[in-house]
């Protein structure tokens, strides 16, 4: 049977992110039927239960990328968009100011609008998950791309400075 791989990436950001590697974790200890690996970052829990490296390169980064089936990722852009230009199954889980994973709660709003898209699954309560990897196997992203609208909000954006 092929397993399911996955790639995490928590990003570069200072702050931690253990919560959703210590999911990770929960979750492939009892999933054999998943291969994950994770990006790490400055978290400072250590999975058990799958490999991780701290910071990769970015030959390296891009090939995890390029290999998973699902990718699984905080909410900063830049993971979002490296996997959505390889067209890949992604689940954002937002870093939360109230667990000292960022200074503010701004990437729920980004996850949610990409949600609302249909071009990611988003996973606001970790305990959500483990249901949310079994949805990405039938999850179909939509890739349209929306440029005109992108341009449009930076274009007012910038016309209210």
């Amino acid at each position: 049977m092929k397993k399911t791989k996955i790639f995490a990436s928590v990003g570069t950001h200072p702050q931690q992110f253990d919560r959703l590697l210590k999911e990770l974790d929960r979750i492939a200890g009892k999933n054999t039927e998943l291969e994950l690996f994770a990006q790490a970052g400055n978290c400072t829990y250590s999975p058990k239960n799958f490999g991780f490296k701290k910071f990769l390169n970015d030959e390296e980064y891009g090939k995890k990328i390029s290999e998973a089936d699902i990718v699984i990722s905080h909410g900063g852009a830049g993971t979002i968009i490296s996997s959505m230009l390889q067209r890949k199954k992604l689940i954002v889980v937002p870093r939360l100011q109230r667990y000292g994973e960022h200074t503010n709660d701004h990437q729920i709003d980004l996850a949610e609008a990409l949600a609302a898209e249909g071009k990611v699954i988003a996973v606001k309560e970790i305990g959500l998950l483990e249901e949310a990897i079994k949805k990405a196997a039938a999850f179909k992203p939509n890739i349209a791309s929306n440029k005109a609208g992108l341009v449009k909000a930076i274009g007012e954006f910038i016309g209210n400075i």
